[in-house]
């Protein structure tokens, strides 16, 4: 069966099947996820027309109708597994980090939320058989705390080449909260040359909380945060990616289990990330993992070790 291009969109011609691509909007399945308002502004188009050809690409893509459950779990068996490093870390999360979702990492300072990003990387280039993805990796650093020699450090202790790991790890810095959202797309094209299945983003909130202060930004820093988490499962659904995302805390006494800490994004972040996993500090230089939600698995905690070689039992 021939391939769909955009022009098997009823009402796309050759004009308007050019302004989304300019606009970056190449496959079916982006433009049947995206939203009216975004593919208006984009493509400079009416709000009703983007409409009509959001409609049109998903019965094209043959998305957005009802499915049986059987049909739902015969897709699910493409999903993948990547390993932490850590087998307690991995059977807390059935296995590992769950491909086409988000796992979000909050925490205190200190909490290694950072160190658990820089193993996931060089996990994921590593083979299959081995709890890796085989694939090059995407880090959006907002905070400006990837050290290659880490990399390095956690390379040599697994056997694996660090230059050729390094090769495979794309950083790229953001600046503000808008650049963060932009690097979304610039991945989505660097997605088309290279087999890209884990993006990290550390951190997922920092820019938003030092750019939108007091109660007059909230609603639109979460309607920007929304959309931003929204772009991240897409990439995750279209690429059978990995997305592992930290976030801050903030103080509040009515907080999780008589921590009094609480992740920054409120509801948004919440109900927009698969599973949700509270790291701190345990005794003797140990950290502890808690499951606060997950879609299937029940909650729990494991405890592991951040160590010079990365994350162990």
């Amino acid at each position: 069966m021939a391939t769909k291009t955009l022009e098997d969109i009823p009402g796309v011609g050759p004009a308007i099947a050019e302004k989304l691509r300019e606009a970056g909007y190449t496959e079916l399945m982006t433009i049947a996820v995206a939203s009216p308002k975004d593919l208006s502004e984009t493509c400079e188009i009416g709000e009703k027309k983007a409409m009509d050809i959001i409609e049109g690409a998903k019965l094209c893509a043959d998305i957005g109708g009802f499915e049986t459950g059987d049909a739902i779990l015969e897709r699910r068996k493409s999903v993948s597994k990547l390993s932490t490093g850590s087998k307690a870390f991995d059977d807390l999360l059935g296995g590992g980090l769950e491909s086409q979702a988000i796992t979000e990492f909050f925490g205190e300072f200190g909490s290694c939320k950072t160190q658990v990003c820089f193993q996931l990387a060089v996990n994921a280039t590593l083979p299959e058989d081995k709890g890796g993805l085989d694939s090059d990796v995407i880090m959006l650093d907002s905070e400006n705390t990837f050290r290659p020699e880490r990399v390095i450090q956690m390379a040599n202790y697994l056997g694996v080449d660090p230059e050729e790991t390094l090769k495979r790890i794309h950083v790229a810095r953001a600046f503000n909260s808008q650049h963060q959202i932009l690097l979304v797309d610039k991945a989505i094209e660097l997605a088309k040359d290279r087999k890209i299945r884990l993006m990290i983003v550390d951190s997922l909130t920092s820019h938003f909380r030092a750019e939108y202060l007091g109660r007059g930004a909230l609603a639109e820093r979460q309607q920007i945060l929304n959309r931003h988490m929204h772009d991240l499962l897409n990439f995750a659904t279209l690429n059978n990616a990995v997305i592992a995302v930290t976030n801050q805390v903030a103080a509040k006494p009515d907080a999780f289990f008589g921590d009094p800490t609480r992740p920054i994004g409120g509801h948004v972040v919440g109900h927009t990330a698969t599973f949700r996993i509270y790291l701190r500090k345990g005794k003797a230089g140990k950290r502890i993992a808690r499951l606060i939600d997950s879609p299937s698995l029940p909650e729990g905690e494991a405890v592991f070790s951040v160590t010079e070689d990365g994350i162990k039992d």
